[in-house]
């Protein structure tokens, strides 16, 4: 999974520097066809160009977690409304919560990238950044570490009792109040902070 994390964040970090949204989603999420699905199943470690050019249609991305693309230009069902954020936000959100799952939505209005991951918003990325990209493996490590329960849940527009963390210019991470020591830590031994 860690390899397919790493070629999602490149992409979204493409998308969002050009100032286009997306959202791209691995693991299974009730879903509708907008377009027909012309293009064969694929596993986009192999082409992420195809990977962008798809997420970039209207609709979500539904990629398993083998990276087997399963589906393109779709209405994924949203049970949510994520207060001050567009359909996109929302219907990340409501996959999300499916365990396993994890959910990359990258905004167009403000270029950040946001990652959820059971039913929590975990990290924002600054897709206009500097550099951002060399951090795709520490980012990474952030997502892979969400079973320590450090990491805040969000739900209906409310960051409570989250706050959100600054550990290196252009990625913010939501923890826990009582979990900042132990992530600082952690940040600290990943070289993300000195």
């Amino acid at each position: 999974m860690e390899k397919l994390n790493e070629k999602i964040i490149e992409v979204c970090l493409k998308i969002a520097k050009r100032g286009e949204g997306a959202l791209i989603i691995v693991g299974d999420c009730e879903y509708s066809p907008l377009v027909e699905q012309e293009v064969k199943p694929f596993n986009i470690l192999d082409n992420p160009k195809l990977l962008e050019s798809l997420a970039l249609m209207d609709g979500a991305v539904i990629i398993k977690k083998d990276g087997l693309l399963e589906a393109y230009g779709v209405k994924v069902k949203s049970n949510f409304t994520w207060k001050n954020f567009g359909t996109k936000h929302s219907a990340g959100y409501s996959a999300s919560m499916k365990e396993g799952n994890i959910v990359y939505v990258i905004s167009e209005e403000d270029t950040k990238i946001r990652i959820f991951k059971e039913g929590k918003l975990i990290l924002e990325i600054d897709g206009k950044q500097k550099d951002i990209e060399k951090k795709i493996p520490e980012i990474n490590k952030i997502i892979e570490s969400v079973g320590w329960g450090t990491l805040g849940t969000i739900g209906m527009g409310l960051l409570a009792p989250a706050i959100g963390v600054v550990i290196t210019s252009g990625i913010t991470i939501f923890v826990v109040s009582t979990g900042v020591a132990y992530f600082l830590k952690k940040a600290k031994e990943w070289g993300l902070i000195k």
